[in-house]
């Protein structure tokens, strides 16, 4: 067992880094992620988002079993059924039974499961390992990569009732920073970047933050980047 666990943590610190904080009006996800077709974050349901690291085939496989469920759920009972906290525990199961069984190598994965709720102190932030198991989270967490000392980063610098921006300028720093402890820069063409938004209107509170929007916020333009929101 230890075997297995080790080979699923190298594979899982292979891979760029995920972030994920909560600001006053929700919860954001930040990743270096190049890629515009491959997500490493993604929504799940009206409320509950879903980020990843490590092999992409089997994260996806991981997600699309987690919108099957939720939409089974909603159905068959009511749509304020499906929490983020069963579809944790639904993922935990499948990914202990796969780390626990003999014939099968362990999932190179790490997730995060995340549900925006009325207010701040109603989020829920679940990190699940390669082993199952569920860790709740609060104020930010990071998975893959260098994963430890972005979240030493994230814990000295996070602060309840952060802005977006500030949340986003935080997040970037953090992503940006290499394990010698120097600075590169992240450009929004690195970024995937998106929102679980408790102001929108909408029922699904989950929106991907893309092009002006995004390199607005970056450079700190709040007020152009809330009139682009606005528009789309």
């Amino acid at each position: 067992m230890a075997d297995r666990a080790e080979y699923a943590r190298k594979g899982i610190a292979r891979g760029r880094s995920v972030v994920v904080l909560q600001y006053t009006d929700g919860v954001l996800f930040v990743a270096e992620n190049p890629s515009r077709a491959l997500h490493k974050v993604s929504e799940i349901y009206d409320r509950i988002a879903f980020a990843a690291v490590g092999k992409y085939n089997e994260f996806e496989n991981l997600r699309i079993g987690g919108v099957r469920y939720a939409d089974l759920r909603g159905y068959t009972y009511d749509r304020g059924d499906v929490t983020a906290r069963g579809l944790a525990n639904v993922y935990a199961q499948t990914l202990g039974t796969i780390f626990s069984s003999a014939g099968e190598k362990p999932y190179e994965v790490e997730l995060i499961v995340a549900e925006v709720g009325a207010a701040p102190e109603d989020d829920q932030i679940y990190r699940l390992p390669h082993d199952g198991s569920i860790v709740d989270e609060h104020g930010s967490v990071a998975v893959g990569g260098n994963a430890d000392q972005i979240s030493n980063y994230l814990d000295q610098r996070h602060r309840d009732g952060m802005t977006l921006a500030e949340a986003l300028k935080l997040a970037v720093e953090s992503l940006a920073r290499d394990t010698n402890g120097s600075e590169r820069t992240l450009t929004a063409e690195q970024l995937e970047v998106a929102v679980l938004d408790r102001t929108r209107p909408q029922t699904r509170k989950f929106k991907r933050l893309l092009g002006r929007q995004l390199t607005r916020l970056l450079e700190g333009d709040t007020t152009a980047a809330a009139a682009e929101a606005e528009e789309e």
